[in-house]
């Protein structure tokens, strides 16, 4: 069963008694059972949570030791025939020392050890009185049930089978170390790093915790599994209140509710194809891997955990471009827009403060570009009038497009300039031998040329720059014309998806402009997208829309964002937009806009070769002199191989 790279973790927090190992059991095994019910593979449990953490000096009491040790004994073998790890904390006495431990358990076999490597000697803590530190173990492994298993802080555990979960330990104060252990074993491969924890609260203590657990996943390509006690544990100068987390390179996929009185599961899938990618395009993960990497070596423990089938438990954006929360929506927009503005800003200064040459459509993209340029000037205390707003009606133009485009630079109080190009466009259709009433490719491209000679003759005209308006999908589609629409002097919007050029301009439409201004950038966004290079329907309206012929960029969007944040193959990125677009598009139709996709993305390639400068704003550009080096004569037979191949096991 194909897991496409998710593999399924989880945190469990147990109420305890103090120093009441079978109450303990008993909740740490109805915990467990959850886990194994939701076809978890890995579920992470507290610090010492078999004895419970608190016991002070009692830690040292022979019928808690002992108790410990049977303890471990009965859940090694409950885990037998259950294919979920299982990883607890409890002490355990070792070469005439007591260590403070995680147990690795899986099918009936402790696989591992991992000791406590830091021992915090503050305040309320005193675990250097009863723990022996991980570096004065003499050992590398210890006898049980009459097998070997390794013990130490070097340890990762590796499954050989997909989704090739690959893990190791850490506990507690381990995580607050300067240098964590976990720095030396995701650089030996760990994807996941689990954390059995005792942190008490303190106010505002768990919103460092939360953002430690992040900052470690995101500096290490990782997910962090963050199990903390709760509930039963001494509360003689400090609560626990029992935090669980898991999350995945810098966010948090899932969070528990702290100071309950019951047990307390939560699981959630990560992405470890996603990990991998970011390890494998990271120069700074790969150069730290020969130097740091290789001053501590690991071993690797196999484990063969097989595959199970279940719903994915994993949130997959429907726009991935767009944050979900309208917070975070705003604060992107805004940032966004002082990318754009700031790299304009520097480019007019540089080459000695020319007026801005833009044409305005009347549809969204020429409208966030005109947006930016004019929050540009009046950054840069330049007078409106200096932008030159063209506008140049065609054979598709419609009464909407037109009306829109004059008003908004009306509002915006830009200099107006109209060029009608349909004169230009038929004698170039004589000039060519073209007949007018053939309304093929060159009819299309014939126009979209002559609007760029325009803009570029009214540049020298006017000691101007041209303003590009062509976003990042159109680029990823090639939906441009080659020298026509394709070409500017600086591209404001080459890194802005569609589906994100949207936001923007109802996030100005919202923040920024006069009444006026606000209404006419509406009625824009409620235009359908189109070139407008077929002469309109009979009663006027719009006959050529984009998304009818190239399908919808909400899709091919969140295809160019898999394919390129994380590499993902074809059959994955079918998979996830099965799963994101389930009730709004068919599979059938999903399969035929991702092999439109993958046939244009492949086949234009050229163009973006020839890419004009312009912002990058984030994580994914195409712009050939840095982030996709790519020939344009790369073809896409892997690709759309794979894809067939998945369709046609699908439709038998």
């Amino acid at each position: 069963m194909n897991s496409y790279g998710f593999s399924r973790v989880a945190n469990g927090i147990p109420t305890i008694k103090l120093g009441d190992v079978n109450f303990n059991l008993e909740q740490i095994k109805n915990i467990y059972d959850q886990a194994c019910d939701q076809n978890v593979d890995l579920i992470i449990m507290p610090e010492l949570c078999v004895t419970g953490y608190s016991l002070g000096d009692l830690l040292h009491q022979a019928p808690v030791l002992d108790a410990a040790k049977r303890g471990l004994d009965e859940l090694v073998r409950y885990s037998l025939d259950r294919r979920t790890i299982l990883v607890v904390g409890l002490p355990m006495f070792i070469n005439e020392s007591v260590y403070n431990v995680a147990a690795v358990i899986y099918e009936g076999e402790l696989l591992g050890i991992v000791p406590k490597t830091y021992l915090p000697t503050y305040n309320e803590f005193y675990e250097s009185r009863w723990f022996g530190r991980a570096d004065q173990l003499t050992i590398d492994s210890i006898t049980y049930n009459k097998q070997r298993v390794p013990i130490g802080t070097d340890l990762v555990f590796k499954s050989k089978e997909a989704p090739y979960l690959t893990f190791a330990i850490e506990i507690c104060e381990d995580l607050w170390a300067p240098v964590p252990p976990s720095t030396y074993t995701t650089l030996a491969g760990a994807l996941v790093i689990g954390n059995l924890s005792a942190s008490n609260e303190l106010i505002g203590k768990h919103e460092y915790r939360r953002e430690l657990v992040k900052t470690q996943s995101a500096r290490h390509f990782c997910s962090y599994v963050y199990s903390s006690c709760g509930y039963g544990e001494s509360t003689t100068d400090v609560v626990y209140g029992g935090h669980a987390l898991i999350a995945e390179n810098g966010r948090v996929l899932s969070e528990n509710k702290r100071f309950q009185l019951e047990n307390q599961f939560i699981y959630h899938d990560i992405d470890l194809d996603h990990l991998r990618y970011d390890r494998l395009h990271s120069n700074t993960y790969r150069e730290c891997k020969k130097t740091i990497g290789s001053s501590q070596t690991c071993r690797i423990i196999t484990i063969h955990q097989a595959n199970v089938h279940r719903e994915l438990n994993h949130t997959v954006q429907i726009h991935p471009f767009v944050p979900s929360d309208s917070h975070d929506r705003t604060v992107r927009c805004e940032e966004i827009f002082n990318i754009q503005t700031h790299g304009l800003a520097k480019r007019l200064n540089h080459i000695g403060e020319p007026k801005a040459i833009i044409g305005i459509s009347g549809g969204l993209d020429s409208t966030l570009a005109l947006l930016v340029t004019v929050k540009t000037f009046d950054l840069l205390n330049r007078k409106r009038k200096d932008i030159i707003g063209v506008t140049m009606p065609g054979f598709g133009t419609t009464g909407r497009t037109y009306k829109n485009a004059i008003e908004l630079m009306k509002a915006l109080h830009i200099t107006i300039l109209e060029v009608p190009i349909s004169d230009a466009v038929v004698q170039h259709f004589k000039d060519i031998n073209h007949d007018i009433n053939v309304q093929d490719v060159t009819y299309e491209n014939s126009q979209a040329r002559e609007r760029t000679q325009i803009l570029m003759d009214l540049a020298n005209e006017h000691k101007g720059l041209v303003i590009g308006t062509g976003d990042l999908s159109e680029l990823a589609l090639g939906w441009a014309t080659y020298n026509g629409d394709h070409m500017s002097m600086y591209g404001v919007n080459v890194s802005i998806p569609k589906t994100l050029v949207r936001y923007l301009v109802e996030w100005v439409s919202l923040h920024e402009e006069t009444r006026e201004a606000k209404l006419i950038l509406c009625d824009i966004l409620n235009t359908p997208v189109s070139p407008e290079l077929l002469p309109p329907s009979s009663n006027g309206l719009i006959s050529q829309k984009t998304e009818e012929v190239v399908g919808p960029y909400e899709l091919h969007d969140f295809f160019l964002y898999y394919m390129m944040r994380f590499g993902y193959a074809p059959s994955k990125i079918m998979y996830l937009a099965n799963y994101a677009f389930k009730g709004k598009y068919t599979a059938d139709l999903i399969y035929k806009w991702l092999t439109i996709f993958y046939r244009r993305f492949f086949a234009q390639q050229f163009k973006r070769s020839a890419l004009p400068d312009g912002p990058k704003v984030g994580s994914i550009c195409l712009s050939p002199r840095g982030d996709l080096r790519m020939p344009s004569d790369a073809v896409a037979t892997l690709w759309l191989e794979e894809l067939a191949s998945m369709n046609d096991h699908h439709n038998q």
